[in-house]
């Protein structure tokens, strides 16, 4: 009797465990099936989401795309009264024939250095201002902060003539510091600073005090190095703002052979009014260097976003 009792145990032990059924969640309780009225709408619903995403990837590649058609496509298939989703053969001479007769090279050159050069120091301004309004404690800090970020409904176009008279002063008409210098404190990047610094622990903070360590050594030591992914951000919005600027440079400097590659643009468009194909050729040179600033950064670029309260 023993002995059936242990081939009986033994039995059940090599038993597989029972599959549950169909239409209920493993380790359930009895009765609590999933329903699929539920199952059916949650497909639904993602299948939508995939429709409403690939439509706006769509919708926003589209001009991408008809740029380089335009690039590639020559004076007569763009004259033409035919639609043309692709060029039947590819007009290289849009890119080659502007390169040749404008000093893009120059204008390339002015225009990473300006951006490189107001990255570098808006950066640094906006990440000491942000630790300022977010862990030191001054009188009138928080009334001080409300006046910086007012900043942000007055129109650029106001502040350009006082902007333009204190360049005249300084003596920097004509020169990269007049179109950098101006424009270094940006109301929006130390926004964006002061709010992901307000996340960081006091705890670290106090426990460096404690230690005997000051506030430059601080910011330095222990807020910068969890800063990356606000780094990245201000970096891409940085870059991406001086990069594309215009009116301000085209104000400041005079000599065409300090211009930037967007003044350039422009008077390439006057020069080849009637030549699409050779505008959108250079305009998608002009790209490439806000490509290549993104992709260095971006594995940041959306934890910054979202630690930086910018919904």
């Amino acid at each position: 009797m023993a002995a059936l009792n242990a081939h009986d145990s033994r039995t059940a032990e090599r038993a597989p465990a029972a599959t549950p059924k169909r239409g209920r969640l493993p380790g359930s309780p009895r009765g609590q099936e999933r329903d699929p009225m539920v199952t059916a709408r949650e497909r639904r619903a993602a299948r939508l989401r995939l429709a409403f995403a690939v439509t706006g990837a769509i919708a926003m590649l589209f001009p991408v795309y008809w740029m380089v058609v335009t690039a590639l496509s020559t004076p007569d298939e763009l004259r033409g009264a035919e639609l043309h989703l692709w060029p039947t053969s590819l007009n290289w001479a849009n890119f080659t024939g502007p390169w040749g007769k404008f000093p893009y090279p120059t204008w390339i050159l002015n225009s990473l250095t300006i951006a490189v050069g107001a990255v570098v120091l808006t950066v640094v301004i906006n990440l000491m201002a942000g630790y300022a309004f977010a862990k030191l404690r001054f009188p009138g800090r928080d009334v001080l902060f409300l006046l910086v970020i007012s900043t942000l409904m007055v129109p650029v176009q106001v502040v350009m003539v006082p902007q333009f008279q204190l360049v005249v002063d300084f003596g920097l008409i004509g020169s990269d510091w007049g179109v950098i210098l101006p424009r270094l404190a940006e109301a929006f990047g130390l926004f964006m600073a002061r709010q992901f610094m307000m996340a960081i622990p006091d705890e670290l903070i106090e426990a460096a005090e404690v230690d005997g360590a000051g506030q430059m050594r601080i910011f330095r030591r222990i807020v910068l190095p969890l800063c990356r992914p606000l780094i990245a951000v201000l970096v891409i919005f940085t870059f991406m703002w001086r990069w594309n600027e215009f009116a301000w440079p085209l104000i400041v400097l005079k000599d065409p052979e300090s211009y930037t590659l967007q003044v350039g643009l422009l008077f390439l468009k006057n020069q080849y009014g009637q030549d699409y194909g050779a505008l959108m050729a250079m305009s998608l040179v002009s790209m490439i260097p806000m490509l290549v600033v993104f992709a260095l950064f971006q594995r940041h670029f959306v934890e910054g976003m979202a630690r930086s309260g910018i919904r």
